[in-house]
């Protein structure tokens, strides 16, 4: 039997959650979601994620910290997606520093384009 992949969406905008959510879905993708950091590194070392799509904005623990986190862990070496609304450069390279394979700013790519390159890096 093929099984889905598994995206775990790390994201606090429910609305921007429950978009992702129903493309991903519907994309033949199975969505864990944690509307904070803490839950998502919580949920990232504890269940089976193919890909992590990460905002970095968020209440509890933000994205780069999370990130951070999962880069200590040397068995977890899960793709992340950084997707966020910060489009420095300085960002953008603090996240691929710390082993992000992506990072998207939220108002220049769609939902086609966002799963596209989550199966570009899982491919």
């Amino acid at each position: 039997m093929n099984q889905k992949p598994t995206v775990l969406l790390v994201e606090d905008d429910l609305i921007l959650v429950e978009v992702l959510q129903d493309k991903l879905s519907s994309s033949g993708f199975k969505v864990l979601i944690a509307k904070n950091g803490l839950k998502g590194l919580k949920k990232a070392m504890t269940e089976e994620v193919d890909l992590i799509l990460l905002d970095l904005i968020m209440p509890r623990m933000e994205g780069m910290t999370m990130l951070r986190h999962l880069r200590e862990d040397e068995h977890l070496d899960t793709p992340v997606i950084v997707l966020t609304n910060l489009g420095s450069d300085e960002d953008a390279k603090g996240a691929m520093d710390l082993g992000a394979k992506d990072f998207l700013i939220k108002a220049d790519h769609g939902l086609d384009d966002v799963v596209d390159r989550i199966k570009k890096i899982l491919k």
